[in-house]
């Protein structure tokens, strides 16, 4: 879990990896426009930001690699050995 802007905890539930990363993208965004308006002046906002980033770059990896493994265990069975 990580901590919002508002100080309040993010939780992450199980979801699709393209929504994680349909996330992570907004999120991607928003640091590009706070870096072009100057918002990278702003340590607080830009560590939380960037702590967000981090959060849900891991929650893609690990959303995309059960997806993968899920998917071969459908089609392979379980592995043997």
């Amino acid at each position: 879990m990580a901590e919002s802007r508002a100080g309040k905890q993010i939780v992450m539930t199980p979801q699709d990896p393209a929504d994680v990363r349909q996330h992570l993208d907004l999120l991607r965004i928003e640091h590009d426009l706070a870096v072009s308006i100057g918002l990278d002046n702003d340590p607080v906002y830009m560590a939380d930001l960037e702590r967000q980033l981090a959060t849900y770059e891991a929650a893609w990896v690990g959303a995309a690699v059960t997806e993968i493994a899920v998917s071969r265990a459908a089609q392979q069975g379980r592995p043997q050995g």
